[in-house]
């Protein structure tokens, strides 16, 4: 007979907090997160340069003398000459290059130049990286970094004295003329952005934010005027 009322008891007890909380979620309301496919979709556009894009890699030498330096330690500095620099070669190995030989602009930088358009019209940068996307067409021969293939135009050699410090110094950049072309492929996420706002978006880079050195937006300078596009389509 204990045993029986025991049970009983329990039922009770449980039917009770059931009850409560069953109230307490209708109070509340349903807070259960629907998670939708997403709806990815690609846009392509034909930009084409208002300006000059200029471009200065970090060469392959540069990166295996520092190397070296690092290896060596602190013994580094003793006695190291400063070996004359080759200016052609340097013209050569500061462009991006795709295993194909093409010429190429980081499509990072173009997605990044996207990523800060859109603080420009209030929309989180941080949403926002995680809904732009720029398609690669090759990638770099020597780093690997995914390139936009440049349609038209060629570099030229550009020398420009650079101040570091309190030293000055000359870097060789490669200078693609007004009138220099790209496909870009953007991926966007359909259920944030509409093909209208992409396309925006992508005149907005052209004009306030810009490609490669000397763009209009950088973190430590505001440019040279480079950079600049249109979109042709």
């Amino acid at each position: 007979m204990a045993e029986t009322a025991k049970k009983k008891a329990k039922k009770k007890a449980a039917k009770k907090a059931a009850k409560k909380a069953s109230y307490k979620r209708e109070k509340e309301g349903d807070k259960r997160i629907i998670v939708s496919a997403p709806k990815i979709e690609t846009a392509q556009f034909r930009i084409r340069g208002t300006a000059p894009y200029v471009q200065c890699k970090f060469s392959d030498k540069a990166l295996a003398v520092m190397r070296k330096t690092q290896e060596q330690g602190s013994v580094a500095r003793k006695g190291r000459k400063k070996e004359p620099k080759d200016f052609n070669a340097l013209f050569e190995s500061c462009q991006h290059r795709s295993k194909e030989g093409w010429a190429g602009i980081p499509a990072n930088g173009i997605r990044a130049a996207c990523v800060r358009a859109c603080s420009i019209v209030g929309y989180k940068m941080t949403e926002a990286k995680l809904s732009v996307f720029v398609e690669a067409d090759g990638y770099d021969a020597t780093e690997g970094t995914p390139l936009v293939r440049i349609s038209k135009g060629k570099p030229r050699h550009v020398e420009h004295a650079v101040r570091i410090q309190q030293t000055t110094d000359i870097r060789v950049r490669a200078m693609w003329d007004p009138g220099w072309e790209a496909k870009v492929r953007v991926r966007y996420d359909a259920d944030q952005f509409s093909l209208d706002d992409v396309s925006n978006l992508i005149m907005r880079v052209g004009l306030q934010v810009g490609v490669g050195e000397g763009r209009p937006f950088s973190r430590s300078s505001s440019g040279m005027g480079w950079g600049t596009f249109e979109v042709v389509n």
